[in-house]
């Protein structure tokens, strides 16, 4: 074996011509087993892309098989180390940004919220009938006790849809009915039967007197109370329980559920088009109200205005809004507005030497008075002005005209959910007795009522649509009948779930639709809670339990509204695509690059091996 002599290159500019000669050597031998193996070993060094400087005793040749095995293990590491971070920053780095990175959902029950568009409320109002003897035959006496279920579907517009049943439990009268029944009036047999009856909130009880019974005038069929109790004459007819049955439904109708009590419940989700706007004027469900009432004296210089607020408050608002704490909480306060104008030039009326506001100005009134309230922009619940205008003298006396121009008899008018305004004049006399400012000492009585009878209006406690031939008897100190609080509990319920419902589902469509909104624990317990309370409120409203379904109707709305207005639901919101390449790059660009580049190298060499094998001789 010929042996190579010790060769190092000092200079770089002698490995070219070292190398050469190798080279040159290896041309001239004796075939291609004669390969300088210094260029085997220079090109692997070139491959893993160093300079290799060979030094000392030179090996022997071997052939070419040989030497490409010294080459493979530098090779195979350096593909294994690039695939080695390739498969690191895929299997483990992309997971765990992806992870670290994504926006946090908690689940939500979507399929029971969009189950609640299709939700049927079944509003149950429970009657006790209560039969006196001789109201009926004496056969038909023979069949009590039993009970008569009578439903009817209210006709609305709307995707809930309401059914109202009346069930009727038909009994006889017991002894201390009877004797009340045969006192001398109506008023005195409701005393005496309101004394030992205690009655559940939507419930009814309807007397059955006979039907020549002195209790009723002649002429009057029915008769319904300030109390959850009504009275009906009987008849005695083979038809009796027919007959009175409708009697009994018209009668129960008038103090619970109409169509138009609902309707206004739900002005706010049925068309425009389908109500008036007197449907419109309730304020909304709310856990609590604000009433202000304000005394304007835009001339002070001419009146001084004396009225006893806290008395006329004591005397007549309060026991009304106790009779309504059921409905929400409420806070009262009064104060005086000095050089507060309407905003508006009255007209004069020559004939009547007065001045009057046409109705097609009255909008324009409140707008400037309003920004000198100041009280409904800082509050949290609905604020009911009550506003108390005393005319300046130049424009006394003021009066407010209808659409066919005939005054106001309470020289008031109120505007839907804000309040209502009503014009005090100071009588003519006052100014022939004394000097200027004249003393002003407001009927409060007389203030109040058209307060109040404005309040119920505002509050959705109309009028109610008695049946023909009944008696009426109209509240007492308290503003309210029982069976009115009643009513408004219904119709707040309906409203309540029915607010309930279009929030979480408008709440559902928007985290559907936009995937980058975060939504945390807090959020979704407030929706399950709000589900979960809709769905007891139908409950309790489908057996009757009025009170219960009221404050859990409540607890949904509040539920449901904290949940879509959650400022959490914001964060990630409006963070733009642009500003997360921005971030993304700079830190992963440069990691990516080689790793990609060398992947890509290994996939073209290994495609160039598959298509050109090697041939080993």
């Amino acid at each position: 074996m010929r042996g190579w002599g010790m060769w190092c290159a000092r200079d770089p500019s002698d490995w070219g011509s070292g190398f050469a000669s190798d080279r040159i050597s290896s041309a001239t031998g004796p075939g291609p087993s004669h390969r300088n193996p210094w260029e085997s070993r220079w090109r692997g060094s070139e491959y893993l892309g160093l300079l290799r400087v060979g030094c000392g005793p030179a090996p022997e040749p071997t052939s070419g098989a040989s030497v490409d095995l010294l080459v493979l293990p530098e090779v195979v590491r350096g593909k294994r180390a690039a695939l080695f971070f390739a498969a690191v920053a895929i299997v483990l780095g992309l997971p765990l940004w992806w992870k670290t990175t994504e926006t946090y959902r908690a689940s939500l029950p979507y399929s029971e919220i969009s189950g609640l568009n299709s939700l049927q409320l079944r509003l149950m109002v429970p009657v006790t009938v209560v039969f006196t003897q001789e109201s009926v035959p004496l056969d038909d006496q023979e069949k009590l006790p039993f009970t008569v279920v009578h439903e009817r579907e209210i006709p609305l517009k709307y995707k809930l849809k309401i059914k109202c049943r009346f069930q009727k439990a038909y009994r006889r009268a017991l002894d201390h009915e009877e004797e009340a029944l045969s006192s001398g009036s109506v008023q005195e047999a409701e005393t005496m039967l309101a004394e030992p009856l205690e009655q559940a909130e939507g419930s009814l009880t309807v007397y059955v007197i006979s039907e020549h019974s002195p209790l009723l005038p002649k002429d009057m069929m029915s008769y319904i109370g300030p109390k959850r109790t009504a009275v009906v004459r009987g008849i005695t007819h083979r038809e009796a329980f027919n007959i009175i049955g409708r009697r009994i439904i018209q009668v129960a109708q008038a103090m619970s559920l109409t169509e138009d009590v609902l309707a206004a419940a739900l002005a706010d989700h049925l068309p425009e088009d389908k109500w008036s706007s007197d449907k419109r004027r309730p304020l909304k469900s709310s856990l609590g109200y604000e009433i202000t009432f304000s005394l304007l004296n835009p001339d002070p210089k001419s009146h001084d205005v004396h009225w006893d607020i806290e008395g006329a408050v004591r005397r007549f608002v309060q026991p009304f809004l106790n009779a309504l704490s059921a409905a929400g909480n409420f806070s009262v306060d009064s104060q005086i507005l000095y050089y507060a104008m309407l905003g508006v030039n009255p007209r004069f009326d020559p004939a009547s030497s007065s001045y009057y506001l046409a109705t097609h100005s009255l909008p324009h009134v409140i707008n400037p008075v309003e920004s000198r309230l100041g009280s409904s922009t800082a509050s949290l619940y609905p604020v009911l002005n009550f506003l108390l205008y005393v005319p300046e003298l130049a424009h006394s006396p003021l009066y407010i005209q209808d659409k066919d121009g005939a005054p106001v008899a309470t020289n008031a008018f109120h505007s839907p959910r804000w309040g209502g305004i009503m014009i005090y004049n100071v009588d003519p006399k006052a100014y022939n007795a004394s000097e200027l400012p004249v003393r002003v000492e407001v009927d409060m009585v007389r203030v109040m009522e058209v307060f109040l009878a404005q309040l119920r209006l505002l509050f959705g406690i109309a009028q109610p649509q008695v049946p023909p031939k009944c008696l009426f008897s109209g509240p007492k100190s308290e503003g309210i009948m029982t069976w009115e609080l009643d009513r408004l509990l219904w119709a707040r319920s309906v409203e309540n779930l029915a607010t309930a419902t279009t929030t979480l589902t408008s709440l559902a469509q928007l985290l559907g639709k936009i995937s980058n909104i975060v939504i945390k624990d807090d959020v979704a317990s407030e929706v399950y809670r709000a589900v979960a309370a809709v769905q007891k409120a139908a409950e309790e409203l489908a057996s009757g339990h009025l009170a219960s379904a009221f404050a859990a109707s409540q607890e949904a709305v509040t539920s449901s509204e904290r949940a879509f207005f959650d400022p959490s639901l914001l964060h990630l919101l409006y963070f733009p695509d642009d500003q997360k390449f921005a971030i993304y790059i700079p830190l992963f660009l440069p990691m990516a690059v080689p790793i990609l580049l060398s992947l890509f190298k290994i996939f073209l060499e290994t495609r160039k091996s598959w298509k050109k094998p090697e041939k080993i001789d």
